[in-house]
């Protein structure tokens, strides 16, 4: 199996890369999708989430009000920092199962998609990293008008995560998204060329098809042993 990690920044176009992977039939875990169900009430982040930050993050309903809780962590990185390893277990779990659930299914190419993939040091897992680049300004301007935030909200925001140019430096592939829906399309179907090659040989002995067939192999010699030692 070749897994393909894909990371980039807040309002970099990561999500739109992402949506064209699903477009194209490629399988995506997407880590934030994982980590909405380890916050949903009753899970076992929302448990240690809400125990170390009180029922103030909640809502009505008892879920956990995550702009709220944005707010929060945003503004202070001891706070960020105490929920990432809150959540980094229950996270890092749903995203290994997911990928078992493909693995089982016979998916040769899946493309994980994560925000803090080098920061959560998941990128020794995946082979390209893509990362969605954009230049600084054009983050800043294009997350104030998303989210309707003013340019210091949006700083604090982009500052908390790690710069996009130290990302780029660290990618196999890098899509410069500073252009237009055009001009990242065009991108986007080399990069597809690129990620949908014939897996390597380590790839294939790693997906559910090479595993089978180093299986057979290894049945097939025990039963061709037994019927030489027979023969003795």
């Amino acid at each position: 199996m070749r897994i393909v990690g894909l990371t980039g920044g807040i309002s970099s176009g990561k999500s739109t890369v992402s949506n064209l992977f699903k477009s194209h039939d490629i399988p995506v875990v997407d880590a934030d999708i994982v980590a909405r169900d380890v916050l949903k009430k009753g899970a076992g982040g929302y448990k240690r989430v809400v125990a170390a930050f009180g029922e103030d993050i909640l809502q009505a309903n008892g879920e956990v009000n995550r702009p709220k809780l944005g707010q929060i962590v945003f503004s202070d990185p001891g706070k960020r920092q105490l929920l990432n390893r809150l959540l980094a277990p229950f996270i890092s779990s749903g995203i290994f199962w997911e990928i078992l659930k493909l693995w089982l299914k016979g998916c040769k190419v899946i493309v994980l998609d994560i925000p803090l993939l080098f920061e959560a040091r998941m990128d020794k897992w995946t082979k390209p990293i893509v990362v969605v680049w954009v230049d600084t300004e054009t983050q800043l301007q294009r997350l104030m008008a998303r989210d309707r935030i003013n340019e210091e909200d949006a700083r604090n925001r982009t500052n908390a995560q790690m710069a996009l140019d130290l990302k780029r430096s660290k990618a196999d592939i890098v899509i410069d998204n500073s252009g237009t829906l055009e001009d990242l399309e065009e991108q986007f179907q080399k990069v597809l060329v690129q990620v949908t090659k014939p897996l390597t040989w380590t790839e294939f002995w790693l997906s559910r098809q090479g595993a089978f067939s180093a299986l057979a192999s290894i049945i097939i010699g025990v039963v061709a042993g037994k019927n030489v030692l027979s023969k003795l």
